[in-house]
């Protein structure tokens, strides 16, 4: 015989502190399964763009049967040893890197940092150093990046002597930096105010003790 059993639920607002952990710990089990981290790639892409970083792309398909490119940038995180981001594609001088990522992104000293270093290491090299990044391995971090680095010079002349060295560090802090930006955006993603804000604003209902109803 069936039974008609009434349960009172209530919004975010009407539970206790203890019961509102356990109703954000349910909205993050499902908040990170779409692609959160779009806007910080998008910033990505056009940071890469500035530095003269060209980045690879792959085919991905779409679910109307179509495709679209999409950037090789990988990461992983953030609580595991190994935990970093990295990227494929070619890198050349981009004239006025320095003062354009300046104006891009005006507070960021790390970013002006690793263009004045690039910068600095293409001035004795005639500007003419280029390197190909690869993505080695099943990990994801900086030195997953594998980077070989050539001079093209009509003279044949050799690049200086730690070019090779200097170029591909400054490649490695770009990544270390896009690991900063992704991290920052997942905490910000996670936090209580934002978890809230968007449970509010579904319309989730919960029992007294948190767990989500129906």
């Amino acid at each position: 015989m069936a039974e008609i059993i009434e349960t009172t639920v209530y919004s975010l607002e009407e539970l206790s502190e203890e019961a509102k952990e356990k109703a954000r710990a349910w909205y993050l089990q499902g908040a990170f399964d779409h692609d959160w981290y779009w806007a910080v790639y998008e910033d990505f892409e056009r940071i890469c763009e500035i530095l003269g970083v060209d980045l690879a792309t792959v085919p991905v398909r779409l679910h109307g049967g179509g495709t679209r490119r999409k950037p090789c940038i990988w990461f992983s995180g953030f609580a595991s040893q190994g935990d970093g981001a990295c990227f494929e594609g070619d890198y050349s001088y981009a004239k006025r890197s320095d003062s354009l990522i300046r104006a891009y992104a005006p507070k960021d000293t790390e970013l002006h940092r690793i263009a004045d270093a690039l910068a600095a290491i293409q001035w004795p090299n005639f500007f003419q150093l280029r390197a190909r990044i690869s993505h080695r391995g099943r990990y994801y971090h900086e030195y997953s990046m594998e980077i070989g680095v050539q001079r093209d010079s009509l003279g044949y002349q050799d690049m200086t002597a730690t070019a090779e060295d200097d170029l591909s560090e400054a490649l490695r802090d770009l990544a270390r930096w896009l690991y900063g930006k992704l991290e920052d955006e997942s905490d910000y993603l996670s936090s209580d105010a934002v978890v809230d804000e968007a449970i509010i604003a579904n319309g989730y209902s919960f029992t007294e003790q948190g767990e989500r109803f129906g």
